[in-house]
């Protein structure tokens, strides 16, 4: 009969009550838990699998390459932000106001580790996300143009829950980048949210453009209804490295 049993879960891909079913069984004879209330232990543990593959699978669509977590983003390390805001964008509240989120300062002070955290977060709250770097979302249509999908890529960044592109304005961009990039950011406006970290001042990405028209369509619509965190001070990369050798020269025995 167990036999039996089994093959059926299988047969109907019920994974999470085949993983559970001997614990649930023992579980319920200990405590004498009746029949209704056994099977809904079992359809729970059907659901939270079914629920953490999703958010792997939503994870690894992303395209995060390394993963980082709100859990492990030190706001402590990271000079001149406003934690409670960060906190409360971690809650998702602005996927749903389709709200931009601008994370611009110097290079190392955090901004891709708090936007690959907040969509890490988006993700586990059923969110389907897009991680690009600046460089790599240019070569990608470029590609995607030679091969006449072009039109199916932008289609697809526009549609995602959150678009997260990194580096914003690393380099200069020709007009077609530029075109593509206001496709993106159009369809986008007030539909959904986009999150950009930018080495660069705000001041400073209309020279990003070679078309001044185009540019200012782009940033007008992505500051609108947008929340900007300044990160400021020194790399914490360097700050860690000191703290690293500091700790290490400490430990070092001193010499007689």
């Amino acid at each position: 009969m167990q036999t039996e049993l089994h093959y059926q879960l299988r047969q109907l891909k019920l994974s999470g009550v085949l993983e559970s079913l001997d614990h649930r069984i023992l579980e319920c004879q200990q405590n004498d838990i009746d029949y209704k209330g056994f099977l809904s232990l079992l359809l729970q543990d059907e659901l939270e699998l079914r629920q953490g593959r999703k958010v792997q699978r939503l994870i690894a669509q992303a395209g995060f390459g390394s993963e980082k977590t709100m859990e492990n983003f030190d706001m402590s390390l990271a000079t001149g932000i406003n934690a409670k805001l960060v906190r409360e964008l971690a809650m998702g509240a602005f996927i749903d106001r389709a709200e931009a989120v601008l994370l611009t300062g110097p290079p190392g002070t955090g901004k891709t580790h708090l936007a690959k955290a907040l969509g890490h977060a988006a993700c586990r709250k059923g969110r389907t996300v897009s991680f690009y770097k600046f460089n790599r979302l240019f070569s990608e249509l470029e590609e995607a143009q030679r091969n006449d999908r072009l039109e199916r890529r932008l289609q697809k960044l526009a549609e995602v829950d959150l678009f997260i592109l990194d580096d914003f304005a690393f380099r200069k961009i020709d007009q077609p980048a530029s075109e593509w990039l206001y496709e993106i950011v159009d369809q986008r406006y007030g539909v959904r949210s986009i999150i950009l970290t930018s080495n660069r001042a705000m001041g400073d990405w209309m020279g990003v453009f070679p078309d001044p028209v185009i540019a200012g369509a782009i940033l007008d619509r992505l500051a609108h209804h947008a929340h900007q965190i300044q990160f400021k001070g020194e790399s914490i990369r360097k700050k860690l490295g000191r703290a690293a050798l500091k700790n290490a020269l400490d430990s070092k025995p001193q010499s007689s």
